[in-house]
């Protein structure tokens, strides 16, 4: 390939299939975001370059939707991503009920990046309506854009330094440690493609409160989390009605959500669908 040669304009010279895995870049909250800079990119290049792939990827029916609204004449094929099955055998979860018992406080876990789009300043004041009795908050991630500093200012202004802290960026088994030992994961988010770490917490036994920004309806109909909408209100619903579960009641539902990414997102299931939409791409180029 030459480097001053876009990959987008070579490849249907040399026959070459070109599959554009969307990853979000396509719905409406990303393009509306520093929307002028993204209109000027449609119009310069970025719509041709869509138009001209053999294949659009997406990862949910919500971002089908989007992108199919879109008009670009290419064929699109969903195919969610994998999520690992986590490690996470009775004796952890044991462990999880006896610490709970042992201190009398549950956490509830964020764990993204610290970015306007996951909706942290909502959180915050929804945290603040509900202030569910002997539970924390815990806040791990990046902090991007210098975000970090306007949600420590809103947990300030609400009181609740004493209940919401932060741990920084948390890789591995760091990582995996945060997840399992959470009693409830929270994703306040305004959009997301898919929301792999919504799958991450339920693979780690954690039951899920997240938003209707992100495409994870399934949660409400399997009975591992709730699905609301991304608001003030919504959340709060949805912390009032999670925190008042006994533990029991919680690990039952973490659960469910590790069976549910079993029947779902297993990686030998999503990488023969990979395998198969390469295929037909090469074929077809």
């Amino acid at each position: 390939l030459l480097m001053d040669e876009p990959a987008a304009g070579m490849a249907p010279r040399e026959r070459v299939a070109r599959i554009v895995s969307t990853r979000g870049m396509l719905e409406p909250w990303a393009l509306q975001h520093k929307r002028w800079r993204k209109h000027i990119a449609w119009w310069l290049y970025q719509s041709r370059d869509l138009k001209g792939a053999t294949c659009h990827h997406v990862t949910s029916e919500a971002e089908l939707i989007n992108v199919r609204a879109l008009e670009l004449g290419v064929p699109i094929e969903l195919i969610p991503n994998g999520v690992d099955r986590a490690r996470v055998a009775t004796r952890g979860l044991r462990s999880k009920a006896a610490a709970v018992t042992e201190n009398g406080r549950k956490t509830a876990l964020f764990l993204g990046r610290i970015y306007p789009v996951k909706g942290l300043p909502m959180l915050v004041d929804a945290w603040a309506r509900v202030r569910p009795e002997s539970w924390s908050l815990l806040i791990a991630g990046p902090d991007e854009a210098g975000h970090r500093a306007e949600v420590e200012r809103a947990i300030n202004e609400a009181g609740l330094a004493q209940v919401i802290s932060f741990a920084g960026p948390l890789w591995g088994p760091a990582k995996q440690a945060a997840l399992s030992s959470a009693d409830l994961f929270v994703l306040p988010t305004y959009s997301e493609n898919f929301g792999v770490v919504v799958g991450e917490a339920l693979a780690h036994g954690t039951p899920v409160l997240t938003t209707r920004g992100a495409p994870w309806p399934m949660l409400e109909s399997r009975g591992c989390g709730w699905w609301v909408e991304p608001t003030v209100d919504g959340l709060a619903a949805g912390l009032k009605s999670a925190t008042a579960l006994r533990p029991s009641e919680l690990r039952a539902m973490g659960e469910k959500g590790r069976a549910l990414v079993a029947s779902h997102f297993d990686w030998a299931r999503v990488a023969s669908r990979f395998v198969s939409l390469y295929e037909n791409a090469r074929a077809a180029a």
